[in-house]
């Protein structure tokens, strides 16, 4: 079953973003994602450094049934990346809103979150999936 945190924006390409009320942002896709993917065998993550406008590709995700893309749900600069996610990918789908998460940006267009979907919002969106 589907669920989504209420204390997280969501993308309509299916990434997730926490707020960590310091300028910063993590990003992981939603529980909708990682059911709809399948088993995660592959991680390919970007450098800390580089910096990405809203809806540029930040990570690519391979599973059992395809690869995906994963889109930047705001602006920023990777500070972070998911390093236990090289060795242990199936973290996506075991704990997406967790241990699976992906990046850590620091935001430059927190203009961007006002574009984000409410947990709710999303859920009505993915019901028509």
């Amino acid at each position: 079953m589907t669920h989504a945190p209420t204390d997280l924006k969501y993308a309509s390409t299916h990434e997730w973003l926490r707020d960590n009320e310091d300028g910063t942002f993590t990003v992981g896709i939603s529980n909708h994602a990682q059911e709809q993917l399948g088993d995660v065998v592959f991680v390919e993550l970007p450098d800390p450094g580089l910096t990405l406008a809203r809806g540029e590709q930040l990570a690519m995700l391979e599973s059992v049934k395809a690869a995906s893309d994963v889109y930047a749900p705001v602006g920023g600069e990777v500070i972070a990346v998911n390093t236990a996610l090289m060795d242990a990918p199936e973290l996506v789908n075991e704990a997406c809103y967790e241990e699976g998460w992906l990046v850590r940006l620091q935001g430059d267009d927190t203009s961007a979150l006002d574009k984000l979907l409410s947990a709710d919002a999303y859920l009505s969106s993915t019901s028509e999936d």
